[in-house]
């Protein structure tokens, strides 16, 4: 196909360019073996542990060094030949200069931009978030070799739970689940950092350093004059069980990440920086966090000088240093530190604790094992950034993402005739910049939907319909009087970072402006059925054109990145074949009238309260979690051996418990591992593709209780897989499952209990029934 040849041809380009640049810049690093009087310091011998060698170079540090190691943007110690550290990088999606430790000003001037995470969640691909983060790594680890960093620690993944659809950080996230957005984590953390996706042995140091943020519950931005700064998030025991610390949970065990960034938000009356049972008891004692632990920026002042959480800024800096945290982003740490030791608040001693897990990272990295270029990762060059594999990747990506909403009288894939016409239409159609969202670097090529749908059709005409995505005054007449033209219309439309974004929450989930007026005029004028793809990282209210008649499909393509334009075409002239799902609950604009500020999962019959996402949300969808069509049509069947009947009732240390709906449970923890273990299932299930094109298909395994207790799930997410088939092939998918895992759920105490009754594991329209005896 030409637009393959076309994207190929500029990847090869792009490449070429940046080789043929050389660099004159050299990384920083420390223990120069050249340099005589720093190559016989013990902190510089990589012979010796790296927990001897971190406390040998903080006792050389005098308090004023020490000090000015505690924020993000850490000078340089020149009489021990350390060089200046920033903490602070961004790597979202792809390598980004919205922090400032990336420099696009050297031998590297773009990195490949990939979807952006509410997309690339859709895939259900953990392979696939895997080997983004993989290229993630490669590519910072290039632009640190190339001398155009100061740091190799980047502060991704987001992995909040997107528990409300106004959210403007949404984008960021892997979306609603708490199973998708840990398995993206542990995936995309094992990716960046250079570890194999499996298994505990480590492939080998630290190809560049993940922190999984926001630590915790931290999922409300600018809304209705309240503000993340003073937020104070109030959930129950039950609630951060289940849904907001699993994800950071596995991050940690799973994922072994080497940071985590406390959120700016309060959680039940405690700033989470300060919150000694969050950041120590929490995730350095029960979940073995080893490393360093930063702020979000100014996340520290504001425990004083916002909501005076602290009485004084040096009580603040006691507060946090005492609580866990080890680096600030922002200067308050280097403004009250001294202040705060010479009044006998804060013992030095905090001070080394933290230096020990900044330093400690930084040797993680192999930055004080002297000249990177003889180093694990020395040899990787700027012919690795934007390198074809990567871009195809990107590519991949987008197309594995795309969501097949509606295609009534299998509108879609158009033809591909070579007299036909096509008229493109929308805000978005041409807007580069709208396809990378936020956290965002330069990408190493824009393909705009408008420039890949003109690949495939020589009479193309466009019009924007509109001056932007708010659309205050579209243009109708014109956009009508080319659809009436044409034989075909696509109409792409929907946010952009205008409408949602960091420090920016919706107050509508329609689409803004005049967009739906501009949307139904067109598809009332075009000759055929128009095709609609919408552009946005939050969820849309779009049953206007669920339901109309004239509007025979519909793709949802988040922020599909550099390349997403040549995915959206390539799915709709059928080039590709959409599977993505859903990764969050659509929801009417009537939800707009449960105030953000309710952190409650669970519903609430008394008052009304619907709960949220899919787990527990009783209310009206537009579209469900997990939704999506195809061109193919696909077929289950349940392979036999599956037990069917799992006995709990063998622990002479489990008690037995009566909850007030007469349901028997019993604790978790009281079981013990090896009884959990006997207790595993195995489940097969046949997948076969039924339709005439080769595709690729996410198995979602759910879990829904024939009687649950009050509190517990609808039904929830217990296990997921990806399977590529072609035309008529079949594959059987696997599943083990941990009943005491899957099957458990906490109590309003937090705790994790298993409750007796009939649990049905579902796969599409196939249910299999498992009953459990405490």
């Amino acid at each position: 196909m030409k637009l393959h040849r076309l994207l190929l041809i500029n990847l090869i380009y792009i490449t070429v360019i940046l080789v043929g640049v050389e660099s004159t810049q050299s990384p920083p690093f420390s223990c120069d073996s050249s340099n005589p009087s720093t190559k016989s310091y013990p902190f510089c011998k990589t012979t010796l542990p790296i927990s001897d060698r971190v406390r040998d170079l903080v006792s050389r540090l005098t308090l004023d060094e020490k000090i000015s190691q505690l924020v993000n943007s850490a000078p340089a110690i020149p009489r021990l030949g350390i060089p200046a550290y920033e903490w602070w990088s961004e790597a979202l999606h792809g390598v980004a200069d919205a922090g400032p430790g990336i420099m696009f000003n050297g031998t590297i001037r773009s990195a490949t931009s990939f979807p952006q995470v509410i997309l690339t969640a859709a895939s259900f691909d953990v392979h696939l978030w895997y080997r983004i983060g993989r290229a993630i790594g490669v590519e910072a680890r290039a632009v640190y070799n190339a001398g155009q960093t100061k740091g190799l620690t980047f502060w991704a993944p987001n992995i909040n739970i997107f528990r409300d659809p106004r959210w403007g950080r949404g984008q960021e996230t892997p979306g609603e689940d708490p199973l998708v957005t840990g398995s993206y984590a542990v995936s995309y953390v094992r990716g960046v950092q250079g570890d194999c996706l499996q298994g505990l042995k480590r492939c080998g140091e630290l190809q560049a350093s993940a922190c999984c943020k926001h630590f915790t519950a931290y999922d409300l931005d600018d809304w209705k004059g309240i503000d993340r700064f003073k937020f104070d998030a109030r959930v129950t025991m039950q609630d951060l069980a289940d849904t907001y610390q699993p994800p950071f949970h596995r991050c940690i065990e799973e994922g072994r990440a080497s940071g985590i960034m406390c959120a700016y938000n309060r959680v039940n009356g405690v700033p989470s920086c300060a919150d000694f049972n969050l950041l120590t008891n929490t995730a350095r004692k029960r979940w073995n966090f080893e490393g360093y632990i930063t702020s979000d920026c100014d996340a520290v002042s504001i425990i004083h000088d916002s909501y005076g959480f602290a009485k004084t800024p040096e009580d603040a800096v006691v507060d946090v240093l005492k609580a866990g945290m080890d680096v600030n982003c922002g200067t308050y740490l280097l403004n009250h530190t001294k202040s705060a030791v010479m009044q006998k608040k804060l013992p030095e001693s905090e001070i080394d604790r933290a230096l020990e897990n900044l330093f400690a990272v930084r040797m993680r990295l192999g930055l004080f094992n002297g000249n990177p270029k003889g180093q694990p990762y020395g040899d990787i060059g700027p012919n690795q950034v934007c390198s074809v594999e990567h871009q195809t990747l990107a590519l991949d990506a987008a197309r594995d993402g795309i969501v097949l909403l509606k295609n009534s009288q299998r509108l879609l894939p158009l033809p591909k005739g070579k007299t036909m016409s096509l008229a493109v239409i929308g805000p978005n159609a041409n807007s580069p910049k709208t396809l990378i969202g936020n956290y965002a670097g330069p990408p190493c090529k824009f393909i705009t939907p408008l420039q890949a749908l003109q690949s495939y059709v020589k009479s193309t005409m466009y019009h924007p319909g509109c001056d932007d995505v708010a659309c205050s005054s579209p243009s109708i007449e014109k956009a009508v009087e080319i659809a009436q033209k044409a034989d075909y219309v696509v109409l792409v439309v929907g946010l952009d970072q205008t409408q949602e974004r960091e420090a920016h929450d919706r107050l509508d989930l329609v689409l803004p402006g005049k967009q739906q007026k501009l949307i139904t005029s067109v598809a009332k004028a075009a000759k055929k059925q128009v095709v609609l793809v919408l552009l946005s990282g939050g969820p849309v209210d779009i049953s206007f054109a669920k339901y109309s008649n004239n509007i025979g499909s519909i793709l949802w393509a988040g922020y599909p990145g550099g390349a997403g334009g040549a995915a959206i075409a390539e799915t709709i002239f059928g080039d590709h074949n959409p599977g993505g799902r859903l990764p969050v609950t659509w929801y009417p604009q009537d939800f707009t009238k449960i105030p953000m500020t309710d952190m409650r999962m669970r519903p609430e019959s008394n008052s009304g309260y619907p709960g949220r996402t899919y787990r527990f949300y009783t209310g009206e969808k537009v579209f469900e979690f997990g939704y999506g069509l195809s061109y193919s049509t696909y077929s289950y069947e349940s392979i036999p051996g599956t037990r069917n009947k799992l006995y709990f009732n063998q622990s002479s240390t489990a008690h037995v418990y009566e909850d007030t709906d007469f349901i028997r449970y019993t604790s978790v923890a009281q079981l013990g591992k090896e009884l959990c273990d006997s207790n595993n299932i195995s489940i097969s299930i046949r997948v076969r593709n039924e339709g005439e094109m080769a595709g690729k298909h996410s198995v979602l395994l759910f879990v829904r209780r024939l009687k649950a207790s009050a509190g517990s799930p609808i039904i929830k997410l217990v296990a997921f897989q990806s399977v590529h088939l072609n035309a008529g092939e079949s594959a059987d998918v696997g599943f083990l499952l941990n009943p005491c895992e899957h099957f458990s759920g906490p109590n309003k105490d937090g705790l994790m209990v298993i409750e007796e009754g009939t649990h049905f594991l579902v796969v599409g329209d196939q249910g299999h029934p498992v009953t459990v005896v405490v």
